[in-house]
């Protein structure tokens, strides 16, 4: 079955003022899921992102989309987060490690 994965932003850390802004992101908390219908698995993590030049974005106005842009440009390869996603999820399907109950013991 095809994997579905959803990027969701969970938090983003922001200094309270910085160059005549407010609530300006600096961190973003992130995570990457997936699932096949019947296996899930997922990564967390966190992406620090440049002061805005330019345009800026009052925080209220932020969308995920955009935030999740930023991450994209700023050090998350987003193919090769999905793949050790998809990792995860193969390894659960088959498992390249197992465990074993001990022979000599009652089944």
């Amino acid at each position: 079955m095809t994997t579905q994965y959803t990027w969701t932003v969970t938090a983003m850390d922001c200094y309270p003022q910085e160059a005549g802004n407010t609530d300006v992101v600096f961190t973003v908390h992130w995570t990457c899921s997936g699932t096949d219908g019947t296996y899930n698995a997922s990564i967390y993590s966190t992406c620090s992102v440049p002061t805005p030049t330019g345009s800026f974005t009052p925080y209220a106005d932020l969308t995920q989309e955009q935030v999740l842009g930023w991450i994209w440009a700023n050090g998350v390869d987003q193919t090769a987060t999905e793949a050790a996603v998809e990792s995860q999820i193969q390894a659960q399907i088959n498992p390249p490690v197992v465990t074993p109950a001990l022979p000599w013991s009652a089944a």
